[in-house]
């Protein structure tokens, strides 16, 4: 019997491409754009419209598109709860950042201007 995988393993093996049309759906139905959130995850990983594209058609999971990520140097500003956890408190570096992703598209869609987000 296999052992279930924790919390960390799950995030690390959960693919961009499976995630981020949750994250438009839910920019979208608060009135932002695709090149919003784009605007936002260009300026936490440093991927352009083209990368971003090229992750999502490659089913890149979280772990590879962070490893090729250039993480944001005020990504460590983003404070606050996601899915029940504080971002600034994650142990985990890999979930920290996947958390960070979360909570900036969370902002998004909760109508905070861009440059704000962009801290």
């Amino acid at each position: 019997m296999a052992a279930k995988l924790t919390h960390d393993e799950r995030i690390a093996k959960m693919t961009f491409s499976s995630v981020y049309p949750h994250y438009q759906a839910k920019a979208e139905k608060k009135g932002r754009t695709k090149d919003e959130l784009n605007e936002i995850i260009t300026w936490l990983t440093g991927f352009d419209e083209v990368m971003i594209d090229d992750l999502l058609q490659a089913n890149t999971t979280f772990a590879e598109m962070f490893e090729k990520a250039s993480l944001n140097p005020n990504a460590s500003l983003i404070t606050g709860v996601v899915c029940g956890y504080r971002v600034e408190e994650i142990t985990n570096p890999l979930t920290q950042k996947v958390r960070y992703l979360d909570k900036i598209v969370d902002e998004l869609a909760r109508g905070k201007a861009i440059e704000k987000i962009m801290r």
